[in-house]
């Protein structure tokens, strides 16, 4: 059975690795885990680098999953050190965008989604784009449904005069005539800023006009051109009067139509995740003035391991990074971040208000749990698990899943096999006070069940309840006999029990000469043996490894558990039926397939046991009820 990667901390070879460790400094910053090879396999961002780089390194007892196998792996360490918390969570964003290193979880964001843009002229144009630019125009977006864009673009044409050419429309171009009216002029949906037939500074108010549309702010955006129109009517400009009453009424067609799902009016950013073993998906709602104004989700693989509130984190990190838009009043999550990451979060919000001259409070950080604002969050879960659903379907589509589960992987990884173990088999005894003693060999080959391979044992080569006799016998039966030419032997062998039972196994394998890595998992709290080790191990709930080990030990425990009840009841036949002199139990299961229970029979008349039975052993059955009637 192979070992598990000593403490790299602790091991000779790695005195160079001792020395960065200790002179780490406590300061914000980025730190990169290599291999022996030199190749990044790990980046991780760090308030006090010190703190966080030295948690890695600990006796193997106290990690697990994901994490115990990558510092086994850890041969050098490199550290950035940065300013601010801010500037260390950009660069861990851009290296792991860069590097792509094996043990972090692959975020995929929405760059592919299209965004809404309003450029940088004196004469903005609004479109539609895929590849988001620094260039100075102001972004809205990503919109993860394109058809739901082009009809923010369709009601932002509708309501105002933008123009839809490309001319570089400047002072200079304008004065010298060089551009003539197109037909979006005469058809009232241009108002002609390429003759000079509009000022720029009218045509930037309709612009900070389209922006708070898009911003959500619809009402405020009401009640100021309610408030221009008047004015206008007031002077006698009738004509531009009409223009506003028809702007007011599409914006307030376009906010009947918005899906109300807080009467407060707040602005929330609501966060939501799901995870499904190796993939997971994350989902924000945007809600502005009480409204859903869109959604945006990103899907995460090389999650095995990770709790919710690390990929929660990941999400919130790589959304108000990458995002355009304006932080909200409020921000709802579905799990409470640990300190270390909420401070990370509030210092990237506050330096976003920063860059954006925003003189405002900093949003609230809530997760609600009863309430309306629960409710919104338990919304937006509820979408968060059908996406991720119908990723995985899509993903098994294109024969992704097809190829390996991730569990097995994940178990090759953590016990460092040869090769990830295509072919498992698992054990489990049952018996009932020690009578009745069976056990049960289930097989799964490529993550999933082979039934045709499956085997039950009836145990008879010891007394009474002896679960390390039951375990030794099965065992021997099944690879040191008929079976071991019958069926191929497993890359993995999983017992249901604890530090006996694996012992127990490993040593009934070593007497027959076999090398077949072997472990056990206890009931109690899911803790993994490994032969002759005194300490056991935990995996985290969400890693693939312990729910495929799981599924192999709970469909051993059915199959053992099946097989006993039908053995227990083919006892109680035997002791009510073939006790019967001159009744076998052949005679006694045809009685009993005929009739369905002992009671059914002793009543039956004796022509209707005769029909089944024989008349001879119909008679010997009639006569034995009648004189001893079973009890009720």
């Amino acid at each position: 059975m192979p070992e598990r990667h000593d403490n790299p901390e602790l091991t000779a070879e790695n005195s160079s690795l001792r020395e960065k460790l200790a002179s780490l400094p406590s300061s914000p910053g980025v730190y990169q885990f290599r291999n022996s090879r030199g190749k990044v396999i790990y980046v991780g961002k760090a308030k006090n680098l010190r703190n966080r780089v030295r948690s890695y390194f600990r006796p193997p007892s106290q990690l697990f999953g994901k994490t115990l196998v990558m510092v086994g792996h850890i041969h050098d360490l490199e550290v950035i050190i940065t300013s601010s918390e801010v500037e260390a969570l950009i660069l861990e964003n851009n290296l792991i965008k860069e590097l792509k290193p094996r043990y972090n979880v692959n975020l995929k964001d929405d760059k592919t989604y299209p965004y809404l843009v309003i450029t940088n002229e004196p004469f903005p144009r609004i479109f539609l784009s895929r590849q988001m630019k620094r260039d100075g125009s102001t972004w809205f977006g990503p919109y993860t449904e394109a058809r739901q864009l082009r009809s923010i673009l369709d009601l932002v044409g509708s309501i105002f005069p933008v123009r839809s050419c490309k001319y570089h429309l400047s002072a200079e171009n304008i004065e010298a005539g060089k551009f003539k009216l197109c037909l979006d002029y005469h058809i009232h949906k241009c108002k002609g800023p390429c003759e000079g037939l509009q000022s720029e500074e009218e045509y930037r108010r309709m612009i900070e006009e389209i922006v708070r549309l898009l911003k959500g702010k619809t009402a405020g955006l009401v009640r100021t051109l309610t408030e221009e129109m008047h004015v206008c009517a007031s002077a006698l400009k009738f004509e531009q009067a009409a223009e506003l009453k028809t702007q007011i009424e599409s914006l307030k067609r376009y906010s009947e139509r918005q899906k109300v799902l807080a009467e407060d009016g707040f602005d929330r950013d609501v966060f939501a995740l799901a995870a499904a073993e190796d993939d997971a998906c994350g989902i924000v709602f945007k809600i502005r003035e009480g409204k859903l104004l869109g959604s945006q989700r990103f899907y995460m693989n090389n999650t095995g391991g990770e709790s919710l509130g690390e990929l929660q984190a990941k999400v919130l990190e790589n959304y108000y990074l990458e995002t355009p838009e304006s932080v909200p009043d409020e921000i709802l999550l579905q799990e409470p971040p640990c300190e270390e990451d909420e401070d990370a979060l509030r210092a990237l919000i506050a330096d976003k208000q920063r860059r954006e001259r925003l003189e405002r409070k900093a949003p609230k950080i809530l997760v609600p749990r009863i309430g309306d604002k629960a409710h919104l969050v338990e919304m937006c879960r509820r979408n968060a698990e059908h996406h991720l659903e119908e990723f995985l379907i899509q993903k098994q589509k294109r024969g992704e899943s097809a190829r390996e589960h991730p569990g097995l992987a994940a178990i090759g990884t953590l016990l460092h096999l040869a090769k990830v173990p295509d072919r498992i088999e698992c054990f489990d005894n049952s018996h009932h006070q020690g009578s009745d003693y069976v056990s049960s060999m289930v097989c799964f080959e490529k993550g999933k069940p082979k039934k045709s391979d499956y085997r039950k044992f009836r145990l008879t080569s010891f007394e009474g309840s002896d679960d390390y006799a039951a375990m030794n016998e099965v065992i021997m039966r099944r690879y040191g006999g008929s079976l071991s030419r019958e069926l191929p032997l497993p890359d993995l062998i999983i017992v249901d029990g604890g530090k006996g039972q694996v012992n127990t196994a490993f040593q009934a394998l070593s007497t027959l000469g076999i090398s077949i890595p072997v472990i056990g998992i206890a009931k109690r709290i899911e803790e993994i043996f490994l032969p002759h080790t005194r300490d056991p191990f935990n995996l985290p709930k969400t890693s693939p490894a312990l729910k495929l080990v799981q599924h192999l030990r709970d469909e051993a425990h059915r199959f053992a558990i099946t097989y006993h009840r039908r053995l227990k009841s083919k006892n109680a036949i035997r002791t009510q039926l073939t006790s019967i002199p001159g009744i076998g139990e052949k005679t006694a299961f045809r009685l009993l397939e005929h009739f369905g229970s002992v009671e059914a029979i002793a009543k039956a008349p004796i022509d209707e046991l005769g029909a089944v039975a024989g008349k001879k052993a119909a008679e010997t059955v009639y006569r034995h009820f009648r004189l001893c009637p079973p009890p009720v």
